[in-house]
């Protein structure tokens, strides 16, 4: 049994909830504590279709809201020693921050794009060298956005009642990022263990629990074994791919269907071995994080996950197309109406609007039932299998922890999602 943690105190809560500090069960000072997960697919699918419908009726507007709901539900269903976490972020904070973000950045990409109109014609006679800096000149931009939106959603997590907090470094994590980030490019993706190593470990050196500082320990080595699947499958990829292409021998094509499999297989391996390791080396004041995530059952959540996706639209298509023939029937559609270069020549009874606004249902109801079944089969699933298999050891040792103040933050992560960053939890 996990242990717990007591009931919140009574009191009607503020907008950040200083008064629903909770009070920690003797429990806790003597069993390490397991992490329940009450997330249920049910709820997930019908809070995702109704925000989802909701944010393209509203032409996106409605998606800060959308985004707040669905991380309340999320972290509320993630529960250390049976006690939720909290997300208090407001979507009005989003929405401020949002369109704060695009006055700037339509500024700076404007400007800038400018100049480097100007220098690539007059230097180059032409505007791909523009294209080009333009693509390096923002990207600092995009490191920017992700510790400011990390630096917020933390702010707006609360367990027990005690926030948690990042503080500010944003430069320091750019001009990390940059360096890191262009070493792995250089070295053709070897240099990934230590990018990812080095950048969490800033994070995480700065991330707080109320007043408690996090460590992240361990070494870049630790990274390596859980990646030793991608190297060895892109490497045979490569490699075959060069043979093909040198011998145009296609004896070497079968190999194609080792690697691929094997460079997925080898995503999953990283994703459970990386996020083992690093949690694993975590610590706050004494007490430490534990985590166990187990590869194979990545490797069914996204398997399973992508084939139930796949059949479900395969069977909404062979529904939808028999629906329509029966339509076209019953209007008096004919093979006939179709022209030697495969051209509709008249659609019977139907008004000529119906196929336009059909399209434009078909295409928007694909959008919006991918995102709901991806968060149903692969989001809520990976989600529930990593919150499951993390513990915090010497839990007695967050006992003493106080709270940190109130982060303001008013830009909240507007960045992030000006810029295409946004949509990640």
């Amino acid at each position: 049994m996990p242990a717990r943690i007591g009931k919140p105190a009574g009191g009607a809560a503020n907008p950040d909830g200083d008064n629903n500090i909770r009070t920690p069960d003797a429990t806790m000072a003597f069993a390490d504590l397991t992490t329940d997960y009450k997330g249920a697919k049910g709820a997930i699918f019908r809070l995702a279709l109704a925000t989802g419908i909701r944010t393209v009726l509203t032409a996106g507007f409605y998606r800060f809201w959308m985004k707040t709901r669905m991380r309340r539900y999320y972290w509320s269903a993630i529960r250390p020693g049976g006690m939720p976490l909290e997300y208090v972020g407001r979507p009005t904070e989003k929405l401020l921050g949002f369109l704060t973000a695009v006055v700037f950045l339509a500024f700076y990409i404007g400007i800038v794009n400018l100049i480097l109109m100007f220098f690539s014609f007059s230097l180059f006679e032409g505007n791909t060298p523009a294209y080009a800096v333009s693509v390096v000149g923002i990207t600092p931009l995009i490191f920017f956005a992700q510790y400011r939106a990390r630096r917020y959603v933390l702010a707006r997590t609360r367990w027990r009642g005690i926030r948690f907090g990042l503080e500010p470094g944003v430069a320091g994590f750019v001009w990390r990022s940059l360096l890191h980030w262009g070493l792995t490019v250089l070295t053709a993706g070897l240099y990934w263990p230590v990018k990812t190593y080095w950048l969490e470990k800033y994070r995480t050196d700065r991330t707080f629990y109320g007043e408690q500082r996090m460590h992240q320990g361990g070494s870049w080595r630790m990274l390596i074994k859980p990646m030793l699947h991608l190297y060895l499958s892109a490497a045979l990829l490569a490699g075959t791919i060069g043979m093909l292409i040198a011998t145009e021998d296609p004896r070497f094509a079968p190999l194609i269907f080792i690697a691929v499999p094997w460079f997925f297989f080898g995503l999953a391996a990283w994703k459970a071995g990386s996020f083992r390791a690093l949690t694993n080396t975590k610590t706050i004041g004494e007490a430490r994080l534990k985590a166990s995530p187990r590869t194979g059952r990545i490797v069914g959540i996204y398997a399973g996950g992508w084939a139930a996706m796949g059949g479900i639209f395969i069977a909404a298509g062979i529904g939808v197309s028999i629906l329509f023939g029966i339509i076209f029937a019953a209007t008096g559609f004919a093979l006939e109406n179709i022209d030697e270069d495969g051209y509709l020549t008249t659609l019977g009874n139907l008004p000529a609007f119906v196929p336009i606004l059909f399209g434009i249902i078909t295409y928007f109801a694909i959008f919006i039932f991918w995102g709901v079944l991806k968060e149903v089969f692969i989001t809520l699933p990976v989600a529930q299998h990593f919150a499951e298999t993390t513990e915090i050891e010497n839990p007695q040792a967050l006992l003493g922890i106080k709270q940190r103040a109130r982060d303001e933050f008013a830009e909240a992560e507007g960045f992030a999602d000006a810029l295409p960053l946004g949509d990640a939890f």
